[in-house]
């Protein structure tokens, strides 16, 4: 009876550390590719902040463009409105 005991409990053991064994083994591989995952969004993160560095830019130089188009066609209407006089109504 001991010896039955004993075989089971060496057989538990084993297969307990099996078990232990591939849930280790697989914690590490998703840790892994975890580390891979958070590697590559750190990366488009870092593009990302460029990418709105490059628009913010863009975004100032089309508000001043805007701003001298505005000041053109002020500077065009006043222009305008001084050649053009309205005929007397005596005439």
């Amino acid at each position: 009876m001991r010896k039955n005991t004993l075989v089971s409990l060496l057989l538990g053991v084993a297969l307990s550390l099996s078990l232990i064994g591939c849930e280790d083994t697989n914690a590490r591989q998703e840790n892994e590719q975890l580390k891979a995952h958070v590697a590559e969004l750190v990366k488009e993160n870092g593009n990302l902040g460029n990418r709105v560095d490059e628009l913010t830019q863009e975004n100032a130089t089309l508000k001043q463009e805007n701003e001298q188009l505005k000041r053109t066609a002020k500077t065009k209407k006043t222009k305008k409105s001084k050649h053009h006089h309205r005929p007397s109504s005596g005439h």
